[in-house]
């Protein structure tokens, strides 16, 4: 080992997820004198993101965009010269479906998630009875939740507001869509505080959405903008805020990666244990190397589990608090077909199942409408979600029984009645965090012990956010602080930049 006094600053990353990436390469921006390192287990980087390339299709294994709303993301594909690579939704077609009784119905035009921008699509929509519509239209009249009472679950917040049937029928499959979630369970306030942030202040999810609808449209109108209605017309999710890179996830990946030395990224690493070192660092064991890395600081950018078991030796209630965060599963079935007059797809993005339908997905999107050059020409590109927290047991299903189900409800829901020329089946068991009721206050208390402990923090997407942009932040966010704990020189001064 290096003497501290004569030696640069060593900065290690553990695990090599998006949220990795983005810490290592904060860490380099913070502390550009330093030597970081990234530790990844397994034989690539990216986690759960990566897209592959087959007979003229662009597949995405997971994820296959992310939003602009929110700027981690994009602001940091700007920094690093990425920008020019993200490209946006099909402007045609910005709207997803329910699966109802055998049949896809629009989501009504304006309702995002949980927000109905516009009363009149949802008064004629059939997804609702008269009783249910009379019901959702009551929202506005809903008298805002005490701070003092207690911390409410999706389900809760949803039907108080909108109702049972709009809860049933439209909230819950649109967010199970996203976070594969049980309702019953999933705290609004950590998973979706923007909605509850709506009901603090305007008292009303629809007043809140038409408030922003209004905003919108002003701003471009004030631009010259021909579309400046655009976005009300958009239904289950506001597709004209995502986008993708034009070469696949895969692509920003691969380009993030390329911007560290190739030094800094050691493949094929995994990491056993973690100990104080005595000069105030980190000793980071790795399987088959007899001596530890040291390390200055230290950013735990695994999975919970992961980071849970390397935490318990060092503080055990903290490895408590990391590994009590639930998580949940899915299979992505991804599946081309030849386009000809017995294989066609509706005009949109996708569409959501509702429990109640009790079918064996979760959602279909259709890549290939929603983004360009993502299918092989003639052809389409669907991705089917099967499993979720309440499907779970869909998961030990062999290949063949996943795609026999994808298939079949594709062919049933969608009217593509030819077989697919191509399967792609991607597997995520227990990947996806689940922020039940309690879990803000449980990352508090996780994140209060982690600062005790040293130059030493939190990356990953059980925290703060599952989308790729809150990941981004996190690592970020991680880099920052271990760099303050560790008293890096420089790179206080540099954060507040």
């Amino acid at each position: 080992m290096n003497d501290q006094a004569t030696s640069p600053q060593r900065l290690i990353v553990i695990g090599g997820g998006i949220s990795g990436l983005a810490a290592a390469c904060r860490l380099r921006e913070l502390a550009p004198a330093a030597d970081v390192t990234l530790l990844e287990a397994g034989t690539r980087v990216g986690g759960l993101l990566q897209t592959s390339r087959r007979d003229g299709f662009l597949i995405e294994h997971s994820a296959d965009s992310f939003v602009t709303d929110v700027p981690w993301a994009t602001d940091f594909c700007r920094r690093h010269g990425l920008e020019t690579q993200l490209i946006p939704t099909q402007p045609i077609g910005r709207r997803a479906f329910i699966a109802w009784r055998g049949r896809l119905l629009p989501v009504p035009a304006g309702f995002t998630l949980m927000a109905p921008a516009r009363l009149w699509p949802v008064v004629t929509s059939p997804l609702l009875s008269v009783r249910g519509k009379l019901r959702l239209l009551c929202e506005p009249f809903i008298g805002r939740r005490g701070l003092d009472e207690p911390e409410e679950s999706l389900a809760e917040f949803a039907t108080r507001r909108l109702g049972r049937e709009a809860f049933e029928r439209i909230v819950q499959p649109l967010v199970s869509g996203v976070y594969s979630a049980d309702p019953t369970k999933l705290s609004v306030a950590a998973a979706l505080p923007r909605f509850v942030e709506m009901e603090r202040t305007h008292g009303s999810l629809w007043r809140a959405a038409r408030h922003a609808a209004t905003k919108r449209a002003a701003a471009k109108t004030a631009l010259g903008s021909q579309e400046a209605t655009g976005n009300s017309q958009e239904s289950g999710a506001r597709y004209g805020l995502f986008v993708a890179p034009r070469g696949g996830m895969s692509s920003l990946v691969e380009a993030i990666a390329a911007s560290l030395p190739s030094s800094a990224i050691r493949l094929n690493s995994p990491v056993t244990a973690i100990e104080r070192a005595g000069r105030g660092g980190w000793n980071v064991h790795l399987v088959d190397e007899a001596e530890p890395l040291f390390a200055d600081a230290l950013v735990l950018a695994t999975p919970a589990p992961a980071a849970a078991k390397l935490l318990m030796p060092l503080d055990a209630e903290a490895g408590r608090l990391c590994g009590g965060v639930p998580h949940t599963g899915c299979a992505v079935v991804a599946l081309g077909y030849r386009a000809d007059a017995n294989t066609r797809l509706p005009e949109g993005f996708g569409f959501v199942v509702p429990a109640i339908e009790r079918r064996p997905i979760l959602a279909a999107s259709f890549s290939s409408a929603k983004f360009p050059d993502r299918a092989a020409a003639g052809h389409l590109l669907v991705r089917v979600f099967i499993g979720g927290a309440e499907r779970q047991d869909l998961l030990s299903c062999s290949d063949e029984e996943l795609r026999r189900i994808a298939v079949e409800q594709l062919a049933e829901l969608a009217g593509l009645k030819n077989p697919p020329e191509l399967t792609e089946i991607s597997r995520y068991p227990n990947s996806m965090p689940q922020y039940h009721v309690g879990h803000a206050a449980r990352v508090i208390q996780l994140e209060e012990r982690i600062a005790a402990l040293g130059p030493l923090a939190l990356a990953g997407n059980a925290y703060h956010g599952v989308g790729i942009p809150h990941c981004i932040r996190s690592g970020e966010r991680a880099a920052e602080e271990t760099l303050q704990r560790a008293r890096v020189p420089g790179a206080e001064r540099s954060a507040a930049q």
